[in-house]
């Protein structure tokens, strides 16, 4: 289920999931979603993490239950030019070797085609009046419609700019909306006027700084974060 995301209910963005499943759940669990509210995963909801085919199988069932939305990540880009192009090497190095032993297959072509289309059907962007929502981010010294000029939509999934220090400290972004973003780990969240950043490095589990999965709460701009807790 599938709507056009407002700023007059709540919108919950997710950060990178990683086939984490049971920190999936639990992350819900936490955030007790009602039929009105929006969700945005922010994209990388596969691979490093072991169970990558149940991450799919339960956002497939869980987005008939609450408007969700949906954001292409640099692993899902690599997963998908593999199929195309038949070169694995770039996303077997990028933790592609897992989800395929999620699905029990050798062959990304042999990944169930409903998952497939599903990942085909992601957005690079989605944007709000006031938000602007896509995985690595946008170039800090551009404004985002001209972010939209220069670059090709597959180059926000590995944006990166935006998160060095003298950014962050400065807080100088060009950008006329809120870039809500994931992609880059960090050790908490970044809540900013102009920036939110909250991939927290779920998958990480055995660096101290990270393991943790991350969502904000819209326009409320509430951090929700659980632990990693896979077997």
């Amino acid at each position: 289920m599938e709507t056009e995301l407002s700023e007059q209910r709540r919108i919950i963005a997710v950060g990178d999931v990683h086939g984490c499943i049971s920190t999936l759940k639990t992350l819900i669990g936490r955030i007790r979603p009602s039929g009105d509210d929006q969700f945005v995963f922010l994209g990388d909801l596969i691979d490093r993490g072991k169970y990558s085919k149940e991450v799919i199988d339960y956002l497939l069932e869980f987005r008939s239950a609450c408007s969700c939305h949906f954001i292409m990540g640099n692993h899902e880009w690599l997963l998908l030019d593999c199929i195309e192009n038949s070169d694995p090497v770039k996303w077997f190095v990028n933790g592609g070797q897992e989800t395929l032993a999620s699905y029990g297959v050798r062959d990304p072509a042999d990944i169930p085609g409903e998952h497939l289309d599903f990942i085909r059907s992601f957005h690079y962007y989605l944007e709000t009046p006031d938000l602007f929502f896509t995985h690595g981010g946008l170039d800090p010294e551009l404004t985002v419609r001209d972010n939209m000029r220069y670059y090709k939509p597959e180059e926000l999934c590995w944006q990166r700019v935006h998160m060095r220090t003298t950014f962050l400290e400065s807080r100088n972004y060009k950008w006329e909306k809120t870039v809500v973003c994931a992609h880059t780990p960090i050790a908490e969240p970044v809540v900013q006027e102009k920036l939110i950043a909250i991939d927290t490095g779920c998958v990480y589990r055995d660096n101290p700084l990270l393991g943790r999965l991350s969502a904000v709460i819209l326009p409320q701009r509430e951090i929700i974060q659980v632990e990693n807790c896979e077997e």
